[in-house]
């Protein structure tokens, strides 16, 4: 892997700031939110990772960690957006946690990624982005993701019918 630039660093940091805020809502509230701060400082860190993503290009162009940077800012866009568009009331908050949730998982796929090939630092875990190991994990991600909606989902639908949408914010 090739040495990290300061921009890579502060990428980083704030990747795993990020990690931290949306793992902590999702623990707290269940759900990936503006209306608490926790939910704040992830939207926000996101927003900033991804963006830095899209010009670090110490891998010889844009690759997969762009396109997922990529997703990560239409899915923070959508899942922003849906609630204030009045034809999407009835289902924007589902479709609102599937999209912020969503950019989780595009969080920890260049992590588990970089984490492997660049650590411990004297001999990393992986030395090949092809490992197979990296796959399984990517699987596991995206298996953890449809179990956590399927779950986000059957909560947003029995906080909705006990109350509206006052209740999700309880």
């Amino acid at each position: 892997m090739p040495e990290m630039t300061l921009l890579g660093w502060v990428h980083t940091i704030i990747a795993i700031i990020a990690l931290l805020a949306g793992f902590y809502t999702l623990a707290m509230y269940k759900v990936i939110e503006l209306k608490n701060s926790s939910g704040q400082i992830y939207l926000v860190c996101t927003f900033i990772a991804a963006t830095t993503a899209l010009v670090i290009y110490n891998q010889g162009g844009f690759g997969p960690a762009h396109m997922l940077a990529v997703l990560t800012l239409l899915a923070l866009l959508a899942g922003t957006l849906v609630s204030k568009i009045q034809a999407f009331s009835t289902s924007a908050v589902y479709f609102q946690a599937f999209c912020l949730s969503g950019t989780l998982l595009f969080h920890m796929i260049p992590a588990i990624t970089d984490g492997l090939l660049r650590l411990p630092i004297a001999d990393p875990i992986l030395t090949n982005k092809h490992d197979p190991l990296l796959r399984s994990f990517y699987l596991l991600f995206v298996v953890i993701f449809l179990v956590g909606y399927v779950a986000q989902f059957f909560w947003l639908k029995k906080k909705l019918a006990s109350g509206g949408d006052k209740a999700l914010h309880d």
